[in-house]
Protein backbone atom coordinates (compact mmCIF):
# COMPACT_ATOMS: atom_id res chain seq x y z
CA UNK A 1 0.00 0.00 0.00
CA UNK A 2 1.67 3.85 -0.72
CA UNK A 3 2.00 5.85 2.19
CA UNK A 4 -1.39 7.77 2.86
CA UNK A 5 -2.43 11.18 4.15
CA UNK A 6 -4.14 11.08 7.82
CA UNK A 7 -7.30 12.33 7.00
CA UNK A 8 -9.37 8.95 6.57
CA UNK A 9 -7.46 7.04 9.33
CA UNK A 10 -8.23 9.67 11.69
CA UNK A 11 -11.91 10.48 11.45
CA UNK A 12 -12.78 6.68 11.03
CA UNK A 13 -10.69 6.50 14.81
CA UNK A 14 -12.86 8.99 15.79
CA UNK A 15 -15.94 7.33 14.58
CA UNK A 16 -14.70 3.78 16.04
CA UNK A 17 -13.47 5.31 19.24
CA UNK A 18 -9.62 3.95 18.42
CA UNK A 19 -6.89 6.16 18.10
CA UNK A 20 -3.60 5.83 15.55
CA UNK A 21 0.04 6.15 16.61
CA UNK A 22 2.05 8.96 15.88
CA UNK A 23 5.89 6.88 16.46
CA UNK A 24 8.61 9.51 15.74
CA UNK A 25 11.55 8.70 14.03
CA UNK A 26 15.12 9.43 14.28
CA UNK A 27 16.80 7.17 11.91
CA UNK A 28 16.74 3.91 9.57
CA UNK A 29 16.42 1.89 12.75
CA UNK A 30 13.39 3.38 14.29
CA UNK A 31 11.61 3.46 10.96
CA UNK A 32 12.13 -0.16 10.51
CA UNK A 33 11.20 -1.00 14.11
CA UNK A 34 7.67 1.36 13.75
CA UNK A 35 6.84 -0.68 10.61
CA UNK A 36 7.28 -3.48 10.99
CA UNK A 37 5.03 -3.39 14.65
CA UNK A 38 2.58 -2.13 12.52
CA UNK A 39 2.12 -5.03 10.06
CA UNK A 40 2.62 -7.35 13.03
CA UNK A 41 -0.54 -5.48 14.34
CA UNK A 42 -2.02 -5.25 11.52
CA UNK A 43 -2.73 -1.08 12.88
CA UNK A 44 -2.44 1.95 10.97
CA UNK A 45 0.94 3.64 11.75
CA UNK A 46 1.56 7.54 11.60
CA UNK A 47 5.43 8.31 11.12
CA UNK A 48 6.14 11.37 12.84
CA UNK A 49 9.19 12.96 11.64
CA UNK A 50 10.74 16.85 13.69
CA UNK A 51 12.84 19.12 11.35
CA UNK A 52 15.80 18.51 13.75
CA UNK A 53 15.09 14.42 12.73
CA UNK A 54 14.84 15.36 8.93
CA UNK A 55 18.28 17.08 8.78
CA UNK A 56 20.07 14.73 10.67
CA UNK A 57 18.73 11.63 8.42
CA UNK A 58 20.07 13.63 4.90
CA UNK A 59 16.26 15.83 4.11
CA UNK A 60 12.95 15.47 3.30
CA UNK A 61 13.59 13.55 0.47
CA UNK A 62 15.92 10.80 1.82
CA UNK A 63 13.72 10.61 4.57
CA UNK A 64 10.50 9.67 2.22
CA UNK A 65 12.73 7.81 0.15
CA UNK A 66 13.81 5.26 3.31
CA UNK A 67 10.40 5.08 3.78
CA UNK A 68 9.36 3.78 1.07
CA UNK A 69 12.10 1.19 0.31
CA UNK A 70 11.64 -0.05 4.37
CA UNK A 71 8.27 -0.53 3.33
CA UNK A 72 8.57 -2.22 0.08
CA UNK A 73 11.90 -4.60 1.36
CA UNK A 74 9.53 -5.63 4.39
CA UNK A 75 6.42 -6.03 2.55
CA UNK A 76 4.24 -3.59 4.81
CA UNK A 77 0.53 -3.44 3.51
CA UNK A 78 -0.78 -1.18 6.26
CA UNK A 79 -1.84 2.64 6.08
CA UNK A 80 1.14 4.75 6.24
CA UNK A 81 0.85 8.01 6.66
CA UNK A 82 4.77 10.11 6.79
CA UNK A 83 4.35 13.56 8.76
CA UNK A 84 6.02 16.49 9.56
CA UNK A 85 5.81 17.09 13.47
CA UNK A 86 5.77 20.40 14.46
CA UNK A 87 6.59 22.09 11.36
CA UNK A 88 7.83 25.77 12.45
CA UNK A 89 7.27 27.48 9.05
CA UNK A 90 5.36 27.78 5.81
CA UNK A 91 8.83 26.94 3.37
CA UNK A 92 9.00 24.02 5.85
CA UNK A 93 5.80 22.37 5.26
CA UNK A 94 6.14 23.04 1.54
CA UNK A 95 9.26 21.42 1.72
CA UNK A 96 8.00 18.45 2.84
CA UNK A 97 4.93 18.11 0.52
CA UNK A 98 7.15 18.24 -2.58
CA UNK A 99 8.86 15.05 -1.09
CA UNK A 100 5.94 13.34 -0.46
CA UNK A 101 5.36 14.11 3.30
CA UNK A 102 1.43 12.57 3.11
CA UNK A 103 0.31 14.87 6.16
CA UNK A 104 1.85 18.12 7.95
CA UNK A 105 1.40 19.82 11.08
CA UNK A 106 1.93 24.01 11.26
CA UNK A 107 2.64 24.92 14.63
CA UNK A 108 1.15 28.63 15.10
CA UNK A 109 0.26 28.30 18.78
CA UNK A 110 3.12 30.75 19.79
CA UNK A 111 0.88 33.44 17.54
CA UNK A 112 -1.98 35.31 18.04
CA UNK A 113 -5.07 33.81 17.25
CA UNK A 114 -5.48 35.53 14.12
CA UNK A 115 -1.84 34.98 13.25
CA UNK A 116 -1.93 31.37 13.71
CA UNK A 117 -5.48 31.22 11.51
CA UNK A 118 -3.37 33.05 8.54
CA UNK A 119 -0.33 30.62 8.85
CA UNK A 120 -2.15 27.68 8.83
CA UNK A 121 -4.45 28.58 5.64
CA UNK A 122 -1.69 29.55 3.90
CA UNK A 123 -0.53 25.83 4.47
CA UNK A 124 -3.96 24.17 3.97
CA UNK A 125 -3.99 26.14 0.50
CA UNK A 126 -1.32 24.46 -0.89
CA UNK A 127 -1.80 20.92 0.75
CA UNK A 128 -5.34 20.20 0.22
CA UNK A 129 -5.37 20.46 -3.44
CA UNK A 130 -2.69 17.62 -3.71
CA UNK A 131 -4.12 15.01 -0.83
CA UNK A 132 -1.85 16.23 2.45
CA UNK A 133 -3.53 16.62 5.42
CA UNK A 134 -2.88 19.27 7.80
CA UNK A 135 -2.92 19.59 11.46
CA UNK A 136 -3.07 22.85 13.29
CA UNK A 137 -2.27 23.61 16.96
CA UNK A 138 -3.70 25.64 19.66
CA UNK A 139 -2.22 26.75 22.94
CA UNK A 140 0.94 26.30 25.00
CA UNK A 141 3.18 23.23 25.56
CA UNK A 142 6.38 24.31 25.98
CA UNK A 143 8.09 23.17 29.56
CA UNK A 144 8.74 26.88 29.93
CA UNK A 145 5.27 27.52 30.55
CA UNK A 146 4.68 23.65 32.62
CA UNK A 147 2.99 25.17 36.18
CA UNK A 148 -0.60 24.24 35.58
CA UNK A 149 -2.05 27.69 34.45
CA UNK A 150 -5.70 28.17 33.37
CA UNK A 151 -4.05 30.41 30.63
CA UNK A 152 -1.64 28.18 29.27
CA UNK A 153 -4.34 25.39 27.78
CA UNK A 154 -6.21 25.39 24.68
CA UNK A 155 -9.29 27.87 24.73
CA UNK A 156 -12.42 25.87 23.12
CA UNK A 157 -13.86 29.21 20.99
CA UNK A 158 -10.58 29.41 19.63
CA UNK A 159 -9.95 26.05 18.78
CA UNK A 160 -13.88 26.33 17.11
CA UNK A 161 -12.68 29.99 15.06
CA UNK A 162 -9.18 28.69 14.15
CA UNK A 163 -10.40 25.24 12.62
CA UNK A 164 -13.54 27.00 11.18
CA UNK A 165 -11.61 29.67 9.25
CA UNK A 166 -8.71 26.99 8.30
CA UNK A 167 -10.02 23.43 7.42
CA UNK A 168 -7.81 21.64 9.75
CA UNK A 169 -8.06 18.26 8.86
CA UNK A 170 -7.23 17.68 12.68
CA UNK A 171 -6.12 20.06 15.53
CA UNK A 172 -3.73 19.23 18.53
CA UNK A 173 -5.26 21.79 21.75
CA UNK A 174 -3.20 21.73 24.59
CA UNK A 175 -4.69 20.07 27.15
CA UNK A 176 -1.72 17.97 28.42
CA UNK A 177 1.98 18.03 29.02
CA UNK A 178 5.17 17.71 29.14
CA UNK A 179 7.56 17.05 26.03
CA UNK A 180 9.59 14.64 28.95
CA UNK A 181 8.96 12.00 31.20
CA UNK A 182 6.16 13.41 33.94
CA UNK A 183 7.87 13.78 37.55
CA UNK A 184 4.18 14.01 38.93
CA UNK A 185 1.09 12.19 37.62
CA UNK A 186 -0.16 14.53 34.13
CA UNK A 187 -3.31 16.19 34.17
CA UNK A 188 -5.58 16.11 31.27
CA UNK A 189 -8.62 18.56 31.01
CA UNK A 190 -11.05 16.34 30.00
CA UNK A 191 -13.87 18.51 30.42
CA UNK A 192 -11.84 21.23 27.57
CA UNK A 193 -11.15 18.23 25.33
CA UNK A 194 -14.68 17.58 25.43
CA UNK A 195 -15.70 21.11 24.35
CA UNK A 196 -13.01 21.23 21.94
CA UNK A 197 -14.40 18.25 20.16
CA UNK A 198 -17.97 19.34 20.46
CA UNK A 199 -17.22 23.21 18.83
CA UNK A 200 -14.21 22.25 16.27
CA UNK A 201 -15.66 18.26 14.97
CA UNK A 202 -12.79 17.16 13.82
CA UNK A 203 -9.97 14.66 15.45
CA UNK A 204 -7.72 15.84 17.99
CA UNK A 205 -4.35 14.62 18.63
CA UNK A 206 -3.19 14.09 22.53
CA UNK A 207 0.02 15.95 20.90
CA UNK A 208 2.32 13.93 24.40
CA UNK A 209 1.46 10.07 25.35
CA UNK A 210 4.07 9.87 27.45
CA UNK A 211 3.49 8.42 30.83
CA UNK A 212 -0.49 9.38 30.71
CA UNK A 213 -2.20 6.11 32.33
CA UNK A 214 -4.30 3.96 29.85
CA UNK A 215 -7.30 4.58 31.37
CA UNK A 216 -6.97 8.57 30.82
CA UNK A 217 -5.59 7.49 27.25
CA UNK A 218 -9.08 5.29 26.65
CA UNK A 219 -11.19 8.45 28.16
CA UNK A 220 -9.40 11.15 26.00
CA UNK A 221 -10.03 8.58 23.20
CA UNK A 222 -13.42 8.32 24.02
CA UNK A 223 -14.04 11.95 23.88
CA UNK A 224 -12.79 12.32 20.61
CA UNK A 225 -8.62 12.24 20.52
CA UNK A 226 -7.44 9.91 17.20
CA UNK A 227 -3.87 10.50 17.30
CA UNK A 228 -1.45 10.14 20.40
CA UNK A 229 1.75 10.98 19.59
CA UNK A 230 4.32 8.87 21.04
CA UNK A 231 8.23 9.44 20.74
CA UNK A 232 10.00 9.40 24.68
CA UNK A 233 8.85 6.04 25.38
CA UNK A 234 10.84 4.21 22.93
CA UNK A 235 13.53 6.02 23.51
CA UNK A 236 13.31 4.81 27.18
CA UNK A 237 12.88 1.13 26.34
CA UNK A 238 15.91 0.84 23.57
CA UNK A 239 18.37 2.63 26.03
CA UNK A 240 18.70 -0.60 28.65
CA UNK A 241 18.44 -2.84 26.27
CA UNK A 242 21.22 -1.31 23.95
CA UNK A 243 22.90 -0.65 27.61
CA UNK A 244 22.36 -4.25 28.25
CA UNK A 245 24.47 -5.57 25.54
CA UNK A 246 27.25 -2.67 25.33
CA UNK A 247 27.44 -4.10 28.94
CA UNK A 248 27.90 -7.89 27.91
CA UNK A 249 30.25 -7.04 25.03
CA UNK A 250 32.69 -5.65 28.02
CA UNK A 251 35.73 -4.16 25.91
CA UNK A 252 34.82 -5.18 22.36
CA UNK A 253 31.70 -2.88 21.57
CA UNK A 254 30.30 -2.89 17.76
CA UNK A 255 27.41 -1.38 17.63
CA UNK A 256 25.49 -4.24 14.99
CA UNK A 257 25.28 -6.20 17.84
CA UNK A 258 23.05 -4.11 20.09
CA UNK A 259 20.83 -2.81 17.50
CA UNK A 260 18.79 -5.94 17.20
CA UNK A 261 18.13 -5.63 20.94
CA UNK A 262 17.29 -1.77 20.46
CA UNK A 263 14.88 -2.33 17.72
CA UNK A 264 13.22 -5.06 19.47
CA UNK A 265 12.23 -3.26 22.32
CA UNK A 266 11.04 -0.58 20.45
CA UNK A 267 9.02 -2.67 18.53
CA UNK A 268 7.72 -3.92 21.62
CA UNK A 269 6.87 -0.60 22.76
CA UNK A 270 4.90 0.32 19.46
CA UNK A 271 2.81 -2.58 19.40
CA UNK A 272 1.70 -2.71 23.23
CA UNK A 273 0.50 1.38 22.53
CA UNK A 274 -0.93 0.04 19.38
CA UNK A 275 -3.28 -2.38 21.56
CA UNK A 276 -3.72 0.44 24.14
CA UNK A 277 -5.01 2.55 21.28
CA UNK A 278 -7.17 -0.20 19.70
CA UNK A 279 -6.01 0.69 16.75
CA UNK A 280 -4.50 -3.39 15.91
CA UNK A 281 -6.31 -5.14 13.75
CA UNK A 282 -7.72 -2.03 12.13
CA UNK A 283 -5.62 -1.68 9.08
CA UNK A 284 -8.24 -4.37 6.74
CA UNK A 285 -10.56 -1.16 7.54
CA UNK A 286 -10.81 0.23 3.87
CA UNK A 287 -8.70 3.59 3.48
CA UNK A 288 -9.33 5.81 0.93
CA UNK A 289 -6.10 7.01 -0.83
CA UNK A 290 -6.59 10.56 -0.32
CA UNK A 291 -2.44 11.27 -1.22
CA UNK A 292 -2.37 12.55 -5.05
CA UNK A 293 0.51 14.50 -5.42
CA UNK A 294 1.79 15.98 -8.35
CA UNK A 295 5.92 17.64 -7.44
CA UNK A 296 5.58 20.22 -10.39
CA UNK A 297 2.12 22.03 -9.14
CA UNK A 298 3.28 22.36 -5.76
CA UNK A 299 5.24 25.84 -5.87
CA UNK A 300 7.68 26.76 -2.76
CA UNK A 301 6.63 30.19 -2.71
CA UNK A 302 4.62 32.05 0.43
Amino acid sequence: MPIVSTSEMLIRGKDLKYAVGQFNIINLEFAQSILQAAQEEQSPVILGVSEDAVRNMGGFEITVQMVKELMEENKVTVPVAIHLDNGSSIDNCLQAIRAGFTSVMINGSQYSLEENINLTRRVIEVAHPVGVSVEAKMGWTDDQFLKNEESVYAIPWECKQLVRETGADCLAPSINFVSSPYKEKPNLVFHQLNEVMKLTGVPLVLNNGTGIPIKDIQKAIFFGASKINVNIENHISMTPAASQEVKEQSIECDIHKFLPSARDAIKNTVKGKMRDFGSSGRAQLRHKILYRIEKEKVKLSD
